[in-house]
């Protein structure tokens, strides 16, 4: 006697009702004597399955059987339901088929309001690429090689042992064992430059901590700034709610505490002249002395920026 047989007989009914014997012994391709023998085998089991003569009868599950016997609550199925719906996305983490069983599992329709797609705009390829290697490395256990550019411009070659991937602060990060520093290590994965699976397995158990900020990281810095309605949506997304104010004339004021670091500046440069640094002054003076610095460079190219600077100006705002 198959346990698959029976498990998947179950699921048929749970998701189809009722189902004549006939019907079932062609669909796993044994006689009807033996359908009606599993049957008796699940019924001593404890599932509540029987079977009604006739033209319209058939074998079916008591009403609410896995409701009523599930170890999850109907909030719980729920949730669950909800959160492999939110990893299936594009990069394929949990199939439709996986999805569809465990919602007739539990008598609920599929949660189809949420979707979320792992790959960036304009390459949706090479991202959900990275995003399967990555899954079937985590589940089998492989070893992969990857090259790494990290937080400091220099580009790396590691061999690591993947645990997991974490989803924080709007970016996705793989954590795992790094062989080259035999420690655990976490890489932003939008800077895996190349990724690959060696086909080495490895049994030992992982535990990666859990992300923090690095304990080497610059000092922060409390900035006050002012910022142009019309990168209001940069602000949104780039600061705390909490942290933002919104003045008379339709500006933003934040105060944030930041690392300081050339990620700062770089930042601030980027919003041009749609921000004012309002406070520390030497924070002020040194984005103001880059932005000199890059427009003597961008003035001494040959004197041939004046007309692309101006092109730049008189763009038009994206998305009215």
């Amino acid at each position: 006697m198959s346990q698959r047989r029976l498990f998947e007989m179950v699921y048929l009914l749970l998701e189809k009702g009722q189902l004549s014997a006939s019907a079932l012994a062609e669909r796993f391709e044994v006689s009807v004597r033996t359908i009606y023998r599993d049957v008796d085998a699940l019924s001593a089991a404890g599932v509540p399955i029987y079977s009604t003569p006739g033209r319209k009868g058939g074998i079916a599950l008591m009403d609410h059987y896995v409701l009523n016997r599930t170890a999850f609550s109907e909030e719980e199925q729920t949730q669950i339901l909800t959160a492999l719906r939110s990893l299936s996305g594009e990069a394929g983490l949990w199939s439709t088929e996986t999805l569809s069983k465990l919602s007739a599992l539990f008598h609920r329709p599929e949660p189809d309001w949420l979707q979320v797609d792992l790959s960036h705009w304009g390459n949706p390829a090479q991202s959900n690429v990275k995003f399967k290697i990555l899954k079937e490395a985590i589940l089998s256990r492989k070893e992969i090689t990857i090259t790494y550019a990290n937080s400091s411009g220099k580009t790396t070659s590691r061999r690591v042992y993947p645990a997991r991937l974490v989803f924080k602060g709007q970016t996705w990060y793989l954590q795992g064992l790094c062989l080259k520093k035999n420690d655990y290590r976490t890489f932003r994965i939008s800077r895996i430059l190349h990724l690959s699976s060696t086909g080495r397995s490895f049994n030992i158990p992982l535990s990666p901590p859990p992300i923090q900020n690095d304990s080497a990281a610059p000092p922060l810095v409390l900035l006050r700034l002012r910022f142009s309605p019309a990168v209001s949506y940069r602000v949104y997304d780039e600061f705390d709610g909490e942290e933002i104010s919104i003045l008379p004339d339709g500006s933003l004021e934040v105060s944030s505490a930041i690392p300081e670091d050339n990620w700062i500046y770089g930042n601030l440069l980027s919003y041009g002249e749609q921000v004012e640094i309002l406070s520390p002054e030497r924070i002020r003076q040194t984005v103001g002395l880059l932005a000199k610095a890059i427009w003597e460079k961008c003035e001494n190219r040959d004197r041939g920026c004046h007309g692309f600077c101006d092109t730049i100006t008189a763009s038009p705002n994206e998305g009215d």
